[in-house]
């Protein structure tokens, strides 16, 4: 069951105003008819109008206890209880008048304090059993045991029926504790929307200001890797020039600071745009790291080998400008810190990874114990590693002083865009 409609209430309201006095009326009409088939008396005629009278003047001054006062209330049962003796008496002066006095059965719960609600219940089957009996008193031994079988039925009646009003009642109760409960729900859900919406306002701008950095971290790695390693080239190559008492030398290593130079400036025109490495525009990657490290090594004087295992795929531009990016980082610290005979290298596609590694046979380091990078210093291990993890990827680095390095890069393979 539900909790009433307003419908249901309108209804209600209108009978509890307005039934009592059209059951009066209609007890009233039947009893008149009836009067001489009962054998109603000029004196019981009477009475029965005063009483009559003086339940209409009841339900009138209790109509406005209700209006001042609504519910069940201590006045309330006193009103009832009244209007029962007044049924109760007009229904011993003619069984028809039961139709007013069957009021109580529809306005007792609603009209007075749920401890009195039997009694009062019990006191309006008594007058109905003896409507139905034929009126009161019962005459004879026969009728004396039908009025006592009628109570029964009716108080049986009366037991059935609150019964179920109290289910009725519990299930309302029940029902508006749940509607409280999610409007309580509701509420805090509403809240806590309002607070992810704040929160996700918050998020945006940590991300913008994040993405902001990030842009800023990988410019500064392309101008690095472009402008700082072009221009440490160049340098080397205007020292060998100043230090060479051969025309000839000096001659090829300023055509290599040529190169370099104009290798630097493509490298930082398309930086700008956020273009792929001059190296990766008209060749895969295999091709470009090839190239690189035998430019490297022609440059430097040490022996330099490339090394491709497994089938070359066609990868992702970042994907691949970032392993260029990785090498040509690792190559120029080698040149500077490694002191190196031999530098290796590999490029291995393995499944759904692709995978670099750069050996060198120097001098190694200790990995635990690298200084901090200064202000003029390069991006080194650090920049290889982020660059690494931003695009998904892992960088290891095995090296000990003494015994050469190891630097590792482990990254999905993500194919061209076609």
């Amino acid at each position: 069951m539900t909790s009433p409609s307003p419908v249901q209430k309108e209804f209600r309201a209108s009978f509890d105003g307005r039934g009592p006095y059209a059951l009066l009326a209609a007890g009233v009409v039947a009893a008149a008819l009836s009067a001489r088939l009962i054998g109603m008396g000029h004196a019981a005629m009477a009475v029965a109008a005063v009483l009559v009278v003086a339940a209409a003047a009841l339900q009138m001054g209790w109509d406005r206890v209700k209006r001042r006062r609504p519910g069940p209330s201590r006045t309330g049962a006193c009103l009832y209880f009244l209007r029962w003796a007044l049924g109760f008496a007009l229904t011993w002066l003619n069984p028809f008048f039961a139709l007013y006095a069957v009021t109580g059965y529809y306005t007792v719960g609603r009209e007075v304090p749920r401890r009195v609600v039997r009694p009062g219940l019990l006191l309006t089957a008594i007058t109905m059993a003896g409507s139905e009996i034929g009126g009161m008193p019962p005459h004879g031994p026969i009728l004396w045991l039908g009025f006592f079988l009628l109570l029964g039925f009716n108080l049986g009646m009366v037991a059935v029926f609150t019964r179920f009003a109290e289910q009725e009642e519990a299930r309302a109760l029940a029902q508006s504790a749940t509607i409280a409960e999610l409007e309580r729900t509701n509420t805090a859900l509403q809240q806590a929307l309002d607070e992810n919406a704040a929160l996700h306002a918050q998020l945006l701008v940590q991300a913008r200001e994040a993405g902001v950095a990030d842009e800023r971290r990988r410019l500064a790695a392309e101008i690095h890797d472009t402008l700082a390693q072009g221009l440490t080239g160049i340098i080397a190559q205007l020292q060998v020039v100043t230090n060479t008492p051969d025309p000839g030398l000096a001659r090829v290593h300023l055509q290599r600071a040529v190169d370099l130079a104009r290798h630097g400036l493509g490298e930082a025109r398309r930086s700008v745009h956020n273009l792929a490495p001059v190296a990766l525009e008209d060749a895969g990657l295999p091709e470009a790291l090839r190239k690189t490290v035998a430019e490297w090594g022609e440059r430097t004087g040490v022996r330099a080998q490339f090394t491709l295992t497994g089938m070359a795929e066609q990868l992702h531009e970042e994907v691949a400008a970032t392993l260029l990016r990785i090498v040509q980082e690792a190559l120029s610290n080698a040149a500077r810190h490694a002191r190196a005979s031999r530098v290796g290298v590999t490029l291995s596609f393995l499944g759904d990874e692709v995978i670099l590694d750069i050996r060198d046979d120097g001098r190694g380091f200790d990995p635990l114990a690298l200084p901090a990078r200064s202000a003029a210093g390069g991006f080194g291990l650090d920049g290889m590693r982020a660059r690494a993890e931003r695009i998904a990827g892992s960088f290891a680095v095995e090296s000990e002083p003494g015994h050469g390095s190891a630097l590792s890069a482990r990254v999905p393979l993500v194919r061209h865009d076609r």
